[in-house]
């Protein structure tokens, strides 16, 4: 505990100090993150630890469980819906598009720091979305100085675009905001190479649109074959514990302040 205040500590005064400003943070996901409740305060998820570390002025989860990257033919703006389980609107778009109504209704304050993980379900249904990993980040980005938001969101299937697509959304409406992209984490439901080939993909995208990317596959400690013989990290394999969240919190916590120093560095006397 006292490590962990001391932790909490530092990340205050590297998120907030340094920034010379309030930080008001947005998170966006699936059931991982919507465990931890939308005033990111309940112990199962992730995101309580990781604002319990580093204190921001406000932290506010627009995650919904079941959701993916990856639209469908069927997707269309949504901003109402909250239905638990995977379905054609119930995607990161979505999310943005709420996040957009509240801070236009001034309900939410305009974010400096975005955090988005998600990818679990897309690489766990591929038989509901069959074009995720139909095209690269390579392919997505080919044509360099281009825009995709001009598409409509139901003409974007592809993990690769759908990330691009959202992202680009996000930095049109909020160009001072700092975007970090998270990948999923292990699952013995989704598999390994599945969860790996998503979390490729969505780095990827990221080194492209030059965002920092935390890659929780492969550093977040959570091992699926462990998970699958003893529960201890997560609860069924896939969704955290409270000791899976505290860890992952924390390890997100002090990633992100080690990117926001490099970013702001202090002249200490």
């Amino acid at each position: 505990m006292k490590l962990f205040l001391t932790l909490a500590i530092s990340l205050f005064t590297t998120l907030t100090a340094v920034a010379g400003q309030p930080l008001h943070v947005v998170i966006l996901g699936d059931s991982n993150t919507w465990i931890g409740g939308d005033d990111c305060d309940k112990p199962q998820g992730w995101n309580k630890w990781f604002k319990d570390a580093i204190q921001p002025t406000s932290c506010r989860s627009y995650a919904r469980s079941g959701a993916t990257w990856t639209n469908t033919p069927k997707t269309r703006r949504n901003t109402r819906e909250n239905i638990g389980v995977l379905g054609n609107d119930n995607v990161i778009y979505n999310q943005i598009c709420r996040l957009q109504e509240a801070v236009d209704s001034g309900v939410q304050s305009r974010p400096q720091l975005i955090l988005i993980m998600a990818g679990t379900n897309d690489a766990w249904f591929l038989k509901s979305r069959p074009k995720a990993f139909a095209k690269t980040a390579c392919e997505v980005f080919s044509t360099e100085g281009s825009t995709i938001t001009d598409r409509p969101v139901h003409d974007i299937l592809t993990l690769a675009e759908s990330v691009r697509y959202g992202c680009e959304l996000l930095r049109a409406a909020y160009p001072d905001a700092r975007i970090i992209l998270l990948t999923p984490l292990q699952s013995v439901a989704a598999g390994r190479d599945p969860i790996t080939k998503a979390g490729d993909i969505i780095a990827c995208c990221a080194h492209r649109m030059s965002l920092p990317v935390i890659r929780l596959d492969k550093e977040g400690g959570i091992d699926a074959t462990q998970e699958k013989e003893h529960y201890s990290m997560t609860t069924d394999g896939t969704h955290t514990s409270e000791q899976g969240a505290r860890h992952i919190g924390a390890l997100i916590a002090k990633r992100i302040g080690t990117l926001w120093q490099q970013d702001n560095p202090v002249t200490r006397p």
